[in-house]
């Protein structure tokens, strides 16, 4: 039988892949409905259509872009304000349209942390993305962007302190932070690997991160095969949110 509906909200192209890709793909290949939504970057730049190819190789659809900037790179978005700079409001009711047209059963993004390395981007689409799971439930909310729907459950993907062995060095490696949460928070935990071929795929797809020495993809690409499974074959979320009318169907099952 298909799985719930999945809709991931992330900040940038490539945490899609990165940090779902598994379970979008298992939802995907189940014959449930999966998208994704980017909070960052516009159609037309270079990342938008690996964007493109990383969701058709998870079967995620086509790429939905709210249209801010990343906070860090002006020109992913020109004329457009940063993610964290939007007005809360705004980049809200945009979720909530395109939750209310999507209507998943799962929605799934960045866990408080930011992940691993705490970027902006990723924190504040966390909080955009709460804001929206309860607001698309309440018609006198966003009237503008559709008829209500609830989706029945929140989950955001998270890494275990547990998980680091392999990551936390490659990570410190590069200068980078390493954020992790203590282990009995994680509701689910995914083993991905029956669906890694497609969420390497993804991963390599977004070829502009796998040429850069610092990024996560690139750090994967020069790892021996057997490490690089290792590190990327489970996925880890936690529940934020369950709504009480659909308790017992909302697991992120593996």
């Amino acid at each position: 039988m298909p799985l719930p509906s999945l809709l991931g909200v992330f900040a940038h192209p490539d945490d899609e892949a990165l940090l779902a890709g598994g379970a979008l793909a298992q939802h995907a290949a189940s014959g449930a409905r999966t998208a994704v939504v980017t909070t960052t970057w516009v159609p037309g730049t270079a990342r938008a259509a690996e964007l493109a190819d990383a969701l058709a190789a998870l079967g995620a659809g086509e790429p939905r872009m709210l249209g801010y900037a990343d906070h860090r790179v002006p020109d992913s978005a020109p004329g457009r304000p940063r993610l964290c700079d939007s007005p809360l409001d705004e980049a809200v009711g945009r979720l909530v349209g395109h939750l209310r047209g999507f209507r998943p059963r799962i929605v799934v993004t960045h866990d408080a942390y930011g992940q691993l390395t705490g970027h902006p981007d990723h924190r504040h689409t966390h909080r955009v993305t709460a804001l929206a799971v309860s607001a698309s439930g309440l018609e006198h909310l966003y009237p503008e962007a559709g008829a209500p729907w609830q989706p029945h459950a929140l989950y955001a993907a998270t890494h275990p302190h547990s998980a680091l062995a392999d990551l936390a060095p490659l990570l410190a490696g590069v200068g980078k932070s390493v954020l992790s949460v203590p282990d009995h928070l994680v509701s689910a935990t995914v083993d991905v690997r029956p669906w890694l071929g497609a969420k390497w795929a993804a991963v390599l797809a977004h070829r502009s991160e796998v040429a850069r020495e610092r990024a996560l993809p690139g750090i994967l690409s020069r790892l021996p095969a057997g490490t690089r499974d290792r590190v990327i074959g489970t996925e880890y979320f936690i529940r934020l949110h369950t709504h009480p009318a659909a308790r017992g169907l909302t697991r992120l099952t593996a």
